[in-house]
């Protein structure tokens, strides 16, 4: 897209974020005056980035986002992950054309956000992040894509690390609390740093009058600092005394930190010249400082930490991780069945099986142990705060699977959860955008049951598990396990959803409609026109579970799935094997997909669906079946019992029969 912009010699604007009000807050309008300015226009001789971008090039602005500003200076320490998310080919000289692109990952996939080089200012100052050179921009425009790709500026107001660190990598979180560390924390976070993994710390608050106040020693509470280094030194005279210290970054760009080894304490005066040389070099003056690691415990709460991607874990040949990423959701009345305190509901929830082949090279007190991280994170919340919600309160549960039941593939019923007590377990379910837990388990098979706390509550997610040794893990019946190579089928589907859809990448139901008439002449064996509007909107209905009236890929791929199913059991009693159903026909189809009807249905769907030959066209065939299931879905939903009986006021009913 940049270079058709190039070649036309015009200079971008981007409509799907204006440089207005839309794209900044959309709850309330910021208390100064705002000019939406490209850098030629702030100063002279603007450049992507000087001397290379570095950590003094992130300075925060009037934007709440330190937990952001954080990741991306973890970032600037890997020039490899750096230059990734920010292609360095780009210039305010060169094939200049005000358009500027970044890639974050999102959801198990690698995306581009192009956005154009207007930036907010006022005053001829940007008002969120900066680098202390004035005429460098690549810090003012990597934020801005990333405000996009969440909606808004806004959007971007208190955060949490991690969630950065993994949309900047692909990585798998870990969190510790610092007040419980985990044994040899500081080998720990060590090796982390030796394989590139990024890290990043800060205090817990009580109540929000404490947030950005200062502790006696200067750190700031509820404030995002990145750990950028480590280091063991001698102490002077005692060649067999090391003391541990920990290098820290403020995104304000400025130094608080009082206490010892602070940048003018008599600390320094305690370590060899040669010690003390090496770690002032390697110290930003402006914005990162030294502290002992046993200050680093008593004064920060919380540490996170991101691990690469496998084939980045490379400190340790031992650390030969492997991963499974699995797509999924929860849906009202089928599949969103809540924690263990809803045992009626409880084993409803989406099931993955883990087998789990070999044990660690060093598994702990000789005892035969895998080593896994299981990390499940909520798609798309953050995006949909301007409608409201927000994180989901989220956790898993594993439980060992019986050995007779080994190798099999059904759903766990009811009665297992009854009388099985969970192997491992979340340790709190908790609102984050991803929770994460390491433990270690004998070889053996296992099921994951990921859950929201309560039941009933609707959303996508994305179930990773990374294993030091070989293991798999694929969802139970419904197998949605994410391959690591797209099939030709799903090449062609995304190339036709991004054709249609736009760059946010979700469609409405006119949008719908056109995908698949495309789709259904490539990939279905039956004659169609394609589906009617009526049908697009009923099936959007059906599947979309943010609230967006949209799909976006996901949700598509779901919805194909079941038009797949649908189809086949159409071709079985298809009179030509092309386009229609005989009516007659249509109760075995009907209970061959699983639907229960009395005959007065049977009769209604014949009046409803069928033309004067008493035929039933493919779409009024799957406009029936999207009908069926939505209808069904939502009695469920309003069956808390399960005794087959609703009681609904008129809303109620309205609600209902809109499917």
């Amino acid at each position: 897209m940049r270079d058709k912009y190039v070649k036309k010699k015009v200079i971008f604007e981007d409509p799907l974020f204006p440089a207005n009000d839309s794209s900044l807050f959309y709850s309330q309008k910021l208390p100064m005056k705002i000019e939406w300015k490209r850098p030629s226009e702030i100063c002279e001789n603007p450049q992507f980035i000087i001397d290379g971008a570095n950590r003094t090039d992130i300075c925060q602005g009037e934007l709440g986002d330190c937990w952001l500003l954080a990741a991306i200076a973890c970032l600037t320490v890997n020039e490899k992950l750096l230059y990734r998310v920010i292609p360095p080919d780009q210039s305010f000289t060169e094939n200049y054309a005000g358009i500027f692109h970044f890639q974050f990952w999102r959801y198990g996939e690698w995306m581009d956000v192009l956005v154009d080089d207007r930036l907010p200012t006022c005053r001829n100052q940007l008002v969120f992040t900066k680098s202390f050179r004035k005429n460098e921009f690549w810090s003012a425009l990597l934020e801005k894509a990333y405000a996009k790709l969440h909606g808004s500026y806004e959007a971007l107001k208190g955060g949490n690390t991690l969630e950065a660190m993994e949309d900047f990598t692909g990585g798998v979180t870990e969190f510790f609390e610092l007040s419980e560390p985990p044994k040899e924390l500081y080998s720990i976070m060590r090796k982390a740093l030796e394989r590139g993994s990024l890290m990043g710390c800060s205090i817990d608050i009580l109540s929000v009058s404490e947030l950005e106040t200062r502790t006696e020693q200067g750190l700031v509470k509820g404030h995002a600092y990145s750990i950028t280094g480590l280091a063991e030194c001698d102490e002077a005279g005692k060649k067999s005394s090391k003391v541990r210290l920990i290098r820290l970054r403020n995104p304000w760009g400025i130094v608080l930190w009082k206490g010892p080894w602070s940048p003018n304490s008599t600390e320094w005066s305690t370590v060899s010249i040669a010690d003390k040389e090496n770690l002032k070099k390697q110290t930003v003056e402006s914005s990162e400082f030294w502290m002992s690691f046993s200050d680093f415990q008593r004064n920060f709460t919380k540490l996170e930490m991101c691990n690469l991607t496998p084939d980045t874990l490379q400190g340790d040949e031992r650390h030969s991780w492997t991963v499974s990423v699995n797509q999924g959701r929860w849906v009202r009345g089928s599949s969103a069945g809540g924690c263990r305190n809803y045992p009626d509901t409880f084993w409803t929830n989406p099931q993955y099986r883990l087998k789990l082949y070999e044990e660690d090279d060093d598994s702990e007190g000789g005892q035969r142990t895998c080593t896994i991280v299981v990390a499940l994170m909520q798609k798309g919340r953050r995006m949909q705060r301007q409608q409201g919600p927000r994180f989901l309160t989220v956790g898993f549960s594993i439980y060992k699977v019986p050995q007779e039941m080994c190798g099999q593939t059904q759903h766990l019923q009811k009665d297992f959860f009854l009388y099985t007590a969970s192997t491992a377990k979340i340790k709190s379910y908790i609102n984050l955008r991803e929770v994460t837990e390491r433990f270690h388990l004998p070889p053996g098979e296992y099921v994951i049951i990921p859950t929201t706390f309560e039941p009933h509550q609707e959303g996508e997610f994305i179930l990773r598990v990374f294993s030091e040794k070989q293991s798999t893990s694929e969802q139970v019946e419904r197998k949605l396990l994410e391959p690591e190579e797209e099939t030709e089928e799903e090449k062609q589907f995304r190339a036709i959803f991004k054709k249609i859809s736009g760059e946010d990448m979700q469609v409405c139901a006119n949008e719908l409609k056109a995908i698949m008439k495309n789709v259904l002449d490539k990939h279905s064996e039956i004659k169609s026109e394609g589906f009617s509007l009526e049908t697009c909107r009923s099936m959007i209905a059906l599947m979309d579970t943010d609230g967006t009236g949209k799909l976006n890929l996901q949700e598509f791929k779901h919805l194909w799935r079941k038009i797949q199913a649908w189809q086949l059991i159409f071709k079985r009693y298809s009179k030509d094997k092309t386009c229609s159903i005989s009516s007659f026909e249509m109760r075995n189809a009907v209970n061959d997909a699983g639907f229960h009807l009395n005959n007065q249905l049977y009769d209604i769907i014949a009046m409803r669906y069928a033309d004067e030959r008493l035929n039933i066209s493919f779409d009024s065939y799957i406009c029936c079946f999207v009908r069926l299931e939505g209808m069904f879905r939502a009695f469920n939903a309003f069956d808390k019992d399960g005794d087959g009986i609703i009681k609904l006021n008129v809303l109620e009913w309205l609600q209902l029969t809109m499917y």
